[in-house]
């Protein structure tokens, strides 16, 4: 049996359609090992040699960027326009369900744990395993290490605890060599043999600038001789090349899903109402100008419920005025378990929307059926794998830090 020449044409479609893909991917692949391979590389191919015999202390930095006008996925979103800050570089992009397009997560899963080396990673936290409470990261912190002639109390630091450099600024101090890192706080007790001064190289704002750096080092350079102390600091210029690389890697990894429940117009949803519905599920009114479910166990926010018209609520905008719609966002970087958030998540969408009369809805106001859902949560599940690969778990230190204001 012969084919026709519009079998033979859909034929040759199909093998450049699967051949265009293949190209894609393997681009994809290239693009996504290299930022892995540049922002996670080996803290010592990037920290130049102390001078006179002083030990120089490597760290890396990131940035983020403006506020987006939609529910972003530095990589995913889903539901009606809203703001929320992400990465300079985060590619926004929406699903309905059935959309796949979000893929460099995929290069980053398949290939990070054979394209880069895992020791790249080491932080003192994972170094010292014995050590009670928070620890200075290298990869994402630029350090500047102060040895006093003789042991000092924090109260000594007290014009460098409150130094304002435009990133979160954490000071660190040993007992002794060798133990583990204490956070330093002005009346923190006992005195300190060792001094890390570290600065965080991206958060949601943008990369630490070259600037920004050189001030740090120029302030803890000044700050050394009156302690006095002996200072190590590392390479401003290769500190701002890894910040800019690690941010692009975050741009990659940044994902927010949101569930939009709409009220077809003229219908609104009383600002009262919504604030008893909300509250009643859970939620409650943020400083910020939206509604936060905090976990129960550990006051973590899972996700938060947010004005459609990006406005935002307050207790006298919600006792005088309506609004026709809602998004419930899943930030999936700051979340310890994206994928039981998400469940959570859905269920409460489908109980309030059920419970205003409102739709769950997708950013092109069609519907979402469990299938969409499904697919979604798939998207959730990529994007946390995704950041586990690139050594930056959901909801830990080191992605609160890269994924906050």
């Amino acid at each position: 049996m012969r084919m026709s020449s519009l079998q033979l044409g859909l034929i040759v479609a199909g093998i450049l359609l699967v051949a265009g893909v293949i190209v894609y991917n393997a681009w994809q692949e290239r693009r996504i090992r290299r930022r892995i391979d540049t922002a996670f590389r080996k803290t010592d191919d990037a920290v130049p040699q102390a001078a006179s015999g002083q030990r120089l202390e490597p760290t890396m930095r990131t940035a983020h960027g403006d506020a987006v006008d939609g529910v972003t996925a530095r990589g995913v979103g889903v539901g009606a326009a809203t703001d929320v800050t992400g990465h300079p570089d985060a590619a926004m992009a929406t699903t309905t369900g059935d959309d796949s397009s979000w893929s460099p997560p995929i290069e980053v899963i398949e290939h990070a744990s054979v394209d880069t080396d895992p020791s790249a990673a080491t932080t003192y936290a994972t170094a010292s395993p014995e050590a009670a409470g928070p620890q200075p990261d290298r990869d994402i912190e630029c350090m500047v290490i102060l040895q006093p002639a003789k042991p000092l109390g924090a109260g000594a630091l007290a014009a460098g605890l409150h130094a304002r450099m435009g990133k979160r600024l954490r000071w660190f101090g040993r007992t002794a060599p060798g133990s583990p890192w204490v956070l330093l706080h002005s009346a923190t007790p006992g005195e300190f043999v060792e001094l890390a001064a570290c600065l965080l190289l991206a958060d949601r704002n943008g990369a630490a600038s070259h600037a920004q750096l050189d001030t740090f080092v120029r302030v803890m350079s000044e700050l050394a001789p009156m302690l006095p102390a002996a200072l190590s600091v590392p390479d401003v210029s290769a500190e701002t090349d890894r910040a800019e690389a690690l941010d692009r890697l975050c741009a990659d990894v940044d994902v927010q899903i949101g569930l939009t429940i709409l009220k077809q117009e003229p219908a609104s949803i009383p600002g009262t109402r919504l604030r008893g519905v909300a509250e009643a599920a859970g939620f409650r009114l943020a400083p910020g100008g939206r509604f936060e479910w905090p976990q129960e166990e550990t006051g973590a926010i899972l996700y938060t419920l947010q004005n459609v018209r990006n406005e935002p609520f307050t207790v006298d905008t919600l006792r005088a005025s309506a609004t026709n719609g809602v998004v419930l966002v899943l930030d999936v970087p700051r979340v310890a378990e994206p994928l039981r958030a998400f469940d959570q998540m859905k269920l409460a969408a489908k109980r309030i929307a059920h419970t205003l009369g409102g739709d769950l809805v997708d950013d092109n106001r069609r519907p979402l059926d469990d299938a969409a859902l499904a697919a979604i949560r798939q998207q959730v599940k990529i994007a946390a794998d995704a950041l586990t690969a690139c050594r930056i778990d959901p909801g830990s230190p080191r992605a609160q830090a890269l994924f906050g204001a």
